[in-house]
């Protein structure tokens, strides 16, 4: 949804983007990118994402990209140190700067370099100017602009981790004040930053408190003997300092005389330029967006009707099994949704697909007996899908040779028909088979068919599982040029993609891997989301009264601890009542030099400070009810079942994720934890059965590595933490102590996740030099640990990748990085693939052998839940013994690449009406 329809906007809104803060955020986000002589292109790459998300997205019709220009401005002159303390803008950036300009040219985006004034004084200026006739959006974070805002002004910041849109209410009732006096308060709150002293001493929470008694600082000079005595004291030494500071944050409205609403008119993308700079800068990634933007038929564009060829030409064509390009890193802070297959997956690759034959009866679609068609929707599920059937003699030839006759169909008739047509085909490739099982029943058929099934963007992701976005539009605009299908019809250019995908998987050892795992999952996945899990209304609305209940007293112990009101949620309040007004001494800061107020920080915090015991309480309590009891039982349908969507195509190391909702993150431990899954059920005359793998990694640890020490332990069915423990610290194991043994089991399942000195001290809240002695007496007692540790990323480096035990793949273009950092992180994911990436491998298969089990579909047991290494099952009560052991039995059974475990895999299972009690 764009900004002016969330915003509910009469007419379309002027953007006025801060250019020089996103440049500096983009280069700073992605220190490590850059062209293959080094050169950096970190910058470019984020700020052109940015900017191809605000025209994808928003589609303006009147924009302004704005830089500060060199040299001294106005306010050097007002005060010589302003600015004094920032350093020269780094070498790597300012060589960036003339491509940048180039490309916002280049995207059809007008461009400005202020002069005398800095860019944040232009943008204040236009924002004035306009407002008044038309609304005006300010693209940036900064504290600066907020003085801005008005009635028909408005701050966006598409870059920061979280979006925010701040509107001139949420910043009044944030700050207290109004945007025209937001000056006033930095002048005595100062800025580190531009180097406004301020006035020493004064917080924002002080500034607040004089502001309540005098508006400005007008008021603050004319009314001094209003303030109390420890205010004045702080105050009257500066009283002729503040307003030169003023006179430093108020943004100046006179400037950018010259620029008219014309000159913002957004233009058309000069294509050749783009793909000039995609050359140039070697940015294959963002040249594909590009291609998708132009292909789009977005109004910016100019003209309308078929793309021209020359836009295709702008498509990238690098190989899948390839790692990805250097310039596909999502925008700050903002990946992508791994969930679904990208937004851009939710729309339509052209606006007007090329044309093709209507038709609404089988009989005039080509014979497809034995043969491959590729079905498509372009445009969106309300239009007509695209149909296409490749020629039986086509195999032997290259794609667009074996395309070259081949016509495209738009079915107009009934999808019914059209799926028993499919039946009769040798291989039906789709662009997200998931989502057609979903779309109607009869579509469920369409695997038992006989046909051959392939889904283009489960091989996608196969073949690159970093990517990210594996929809149509992304796909096609990847392999349309590079297949020499330019200008086809989406179903043609499918059918090209069918024949490559598969050849890929085949030449990266992926095939089998597709077709007796991944493939056979889609099905079971579409069942269980169409499935869903009941949930007790009446349980949930009653743990959320109890929850709430306690939230309320939290609230009053804390006000009475801190000695005032104030927002609990807010990080700004909570961190100056906790450092400003109760003087704890913070353990750490934020990046912006600001206290922290983390979990981590305060869980440091609470032993000598029962405020902040308190605080961590109520955000426990606070996430449990803003997480899951509140918004939970508004999902559910009539028949009270919620239904999440399983993402099979969200992680590089395989794992399912859960989302809209995520319920695989649904709290297991402690009190809170029991009764939160004692509010799911099974229904009425019905009981669930969960089993659970047990300590599944660490077993396949032990296969992997062939230590001797685990596998000992492991089939002697001893208790691998204890064990560990006892090694570490020397002594029997039946004298281990709870705290070593739980040290044991932070190290062991620790290391998997590549958790180094630094975290482990922190984790152990131990010294680093002590945890790293830990970690060096723990590969000392299990030499193969350390050896196949070795081999992993020794394995790495020859090939690039890593593979787990059914096949998985997953690229780590990283691991020989010059740059240290990133090589550890590669190292770290390659240890951690092949590990959880086994593991994931082992559920995948446990979840088909219940599946298709014919002793638990003779129970009516059917799968409704997957959550790491657990399984949920619902069945009618008399069948749970049988089927929890069965289902156990067929976990403990299962083969990842046809290898049996070194070691026994382990099931644990129980029965019962809820999960907390199944659990």
């Amino acid at each position: 949804m764009s900004l002016k329809q969330r915003l509910g906007l009469d007419a379309d809104p002027v953007f006025l983007m801060d250019g020089t803060a996103f440049i500096y955020r983009g280069f700073f986000a992605n220190r490590h990118m850059q062209r293959s002589d080094g050169f950096p292109t970190n910058a470019l790459v984020v700020v052109t994402r940015v900017l191809l998300r605000i025209l994808r997205e928003e589609r303006p019709k009147h924009f302004l990209f704005l830089k500060d220009g060199r040299g001294k401005n106005f306010r050097h002159e007002i005060y010589a140190d302003y600015k004094a303390n920032r350093e020269a803008m780094p070498e790597e950036l300012a060589r960036q700067i003339p491509p940048i300009e180039r490309m916002v040219r280049a995207l059809g985006l007008p461009f400005e370099e202020s002069e005398g004034c800095e860019a944040d004084d232009c943008i204040a200026s236009l924002a004035a100017r306009f407002s008044p006739a038309l609304p005006v959006v300010i693209i940036s974070g900064d504290k600066d602009l907020k003085q801005c805002l008005g009635p028909n002004v408005f701050m966006w910041d598409p870059g920061s981790r979280e979006e925010r849109l701040v509107t001139m209410a949420d910043f009044e009732a944030e700050s207290g004040v109004a945007p025209s006096r937001w000056p006033d308060v930095q002048a005595l709150v100062g800025d580190a930053s531009d180097n406004i002293p301020g006035v020493p001493g004064i917080g924002p929470k002080t500034a607040r408190q004089i502001f309540a008694i005098c508006p400005t600082l007008e008021d603050i000079r004319d009314h001094f003997a209003l303030l109390p005595p420890k205010l004045q004291d702080k105050l009257r030494p500066h009283l002729a300092d503040m307003f030169t500071w003023r006179e430093l944050t108020r943004l100046s409205l006179a400037v950018c005389a010259d620029l008219d609403l014309a000159a913002l008119d957004v233009g058309p993308i000069d294509l050749a330029e783009c793909r000039s700079l995609a050359q140039e800068y070697e940015l294959f990634a963002l040249r594909r967006e590009i291609a998708a933007l132009v292909q789009a038929g977005a109004p910016h564009v100019g003209g309308a009707g078929p793309v021209a060829p020359e836009a295709l030409s702008l498509l990238s064509a690098a190989p899948l099994g390839a790692p990805p390009a250097a310039d596909a890193v999502p925008e700050i802070g903002n990946a992508p949704a791994g969930g679904d297959r990208g937004s851009a997956s939710r729309e339509p690759l052209l606006s007007e697909a090329p044309a093709a034959a209507e038709v609404a009866s089988v009989a005039l679609l080509p014979e497809c007996r034995g043969r491959t068609v590729a079905l498509v929707w372009p445009e969106g599920p309300s239009l007509p899908p695209r149909v296409a059937v490749a020629e039986a003699d086509g195999a032997a030839r290259e794609p667009a040779a074996a395309l070259e006759r081949v016509e495209e169909y738009a079915w107009t008739g009934d999808m019914k028909a059209l799926c028993a047509w499919l039946g009769n085909a040798g291989e039906v490739a789709v662009a997200d088979l998931k989502s057609l099982l979903l779309a109607a029943p009869f579509w469920k058929e369409l695997p038992d068919g006989g046909a051959r099934l392939l889904d283009l963007g489960l091989a996608a992701y196969l073949l690159g599982p970093e990517a990210g976005d594996y929809g149509w539009p992304r796909l096609s605009a990847r392999w349309g040029d590079a297949l020499g299908l330019e200008g086809r019809g989406p179903a043609i250019v499918a059918l090209g993609m069918a024949r490559a995908l598969a050849a890929q998987l085949a030449a990266n050892g992926l095939a089998d891997l597709y077709a007796n795992m991944e493939l056979p999952l889609v099905p079971v996945l579409a069942a269980m989301e169409e499935r869903g899990i009941a949930i007790d209304p009446t349980a949930f609305q009653s743990f959320l009264d109890d929850v709430q209940r306690e939230l309320d007293e939290l609230t009053r112990q804390v006000y009475a601890e801190a000695g005032e009101t104030f927002n609990i949620r807010s990080a700004q309040q909570l961190g100056e009542v906790l450092y400003g007004r109760l003087h704890l001494a913070a353990p750490r800061k934020t990046r912006g030099g600001q206290p922290s107020t983390s979990q981590e920080t305060l869980e440091r915090l609470a032993p000598g400070a029962p405020v902040v015991q308190s605080i961590l309480q109520f955000r426990k309590l606070e996430k449990m009810r803003s997480t899951y009891l509140d918004p939970l039982p508004r999902l559910m349908d009539g028949q009270n079942r919620i239904h999440t969507t399983f993402n099979q195509e969200a992680t590089a190391t395989g794992r399912l994720s859960s989302s809209n909702p995520n319920l695989q993150n649904i709290p297991v431990r402690g009190p809170l934890g029991k009764r939160m899954r004692a509010c799911f059920v099974a229904a009425p005359g019905n009981v669930l059965v969960s089993a659970d793998y047990s300590q599944i990694e660490l077993r396949i640890l032990a296969h992997m590595s062939q230590d001797p020490t685990l596998l000992d332990a492991f089939r002697q069915g001893e208790d691998i933490h204890a064990r560990t423990a006892a090694l570490i610290f020397d002594m029997p194991q039946d004298k281990v102590l709870p705290d070593q043994r739980r040290m044991a089991k932070t190290i062991n399942f620790g290391l998997i996740y590549g958790m180094g000195a630094n975290k482990l001290g922190q984790e152990l809240k131990i010294p680093t030099t002590e945890a790293r002695a830990f970690i060096d007496r723990y590969f000392a007692r299990l030499s193969g640990l350390k050896a196949f540790y070795e081999r992993v990323v020794d394995s790495a480096r020859e090939q690039g990748y890593v593979v787990t035990l059914a096949g998985r793949r997953r690229w780590l273009p990283d691991i020989l990085s010059a740059n240290g950092q990133m090589a550890a992180q590669a190292r770290r994911q390659a240890v951690n693939t092949v590990i959880q990436g086994s593991a994931a491998d082992v559920i995948k298969l446990a979840m088909l052998a219940v599946a298709r089990d014919a002793a638990l579909r003779r129970l009516e047991a059917r799968l409704v839940l997957q959550v790491h290494d657990e399984l949920l099952l619902e069945l009618p009560e008399g069948g749970a013994s049988e089927a929890g052991a069965r289902a156990a039995a067929l976990m403990e059974g299962v083969r990842p690449g046809g290898v049996e475990l070194s070691v026994p895999l382990l099931v644990e299972w129980g029965a019962a009406h809820d999960w907390g009690s199944a659990h």
